[in-house]
């Protein structure tokens, strides 16, 4: 039985393979996670197959995501932070601290944060698959794509693909403020206030 295109214009089949894919699930993965069969998921995926709301609730908790992710529109209102209602958040043992700007509606590609970058923090060094642009709001940042180094002032922009290798300090005596948007998924932003968690730390520039 065929899904018919929900209030977005997306198949229900699609939006759940996207959410698998870029959550880094295998199909057997999330059938384990959501105890449905592979069979069956994988008919749900290409649109063969309509889910109960029950099964499509244990998908949808096994994605890390709530069941309205799929069901329901989303609207431009639902992308609006205001700046003196935006939650920070940080990292256990960490001294970064975030701002989550994106929203996480089924389809979207982006993440988004405002990275608070304390006097003298370095990254390790990482590559992957993806795309970055950061912007230095305030201060200095120090970022090396392989073998080349860019000292970053306020005002600077730097857009590069995550496949180099990178890293990123802050070698001045100044707090560091700046804007990372990027294609890969850094934090699920469901529960993020309670748990908040990202997979790894310096993959957020």
């Amino acid at each position: 039985m065929s899904t018919t295109p929900d209030k977005t214009g997306h198949q229900l089949g699609a939006k759940i393979r996207k959410r698998r894919k870029k959550q880094n699930l295998t199909l057997q993965a999330l059938c384990d996670a959501s105890g449905v069969s592979v069979g069956y998921l994988s008919q749900v995926e290409r649109d063969n197959a309509t889910p109960s709301l029950g099964t499509l609730a244990q998908i949808a908790d096994a994605l890390g995501v709530r069941l309205e992710y799929f069901i329901a529109s989303h609207k431009p209102t639902d992308g609006l932070t205001r700046e003196d209602h935006r939650p920070r958040f940080a990292l256990a043992n960490s001294s970064l601290t975030y701002e989550a700007l994106a929203t996480d509606f089924a389809g979207s590609e982006l993440s988004s944060y405002l990275l608070h970058v304390p006097v003298g923090y370095t990254s390790e060094a990482v590559s992957h698959e993806g795309e970055e642009i950061i912007y230095v709001l305030e201060g200095e940042i120090q970022q090396t794509l392989g073998d080349q180094v860019f000292l970053m002032k306020t005002g600077d922009c730097l857009h590069y693909s995550g496949e180099t290798p990178h890293t990123w300090s802050n070698p001045s005596d100044i707090p560091a403020r700046i804007l990372w948007t990027g294609t890969l998924t850094v934090l699920s932003r469901i529960g993020a206030a309670k748990h908040p968690k990202l997979p790894d730390e310096p993959e957020a520039v």
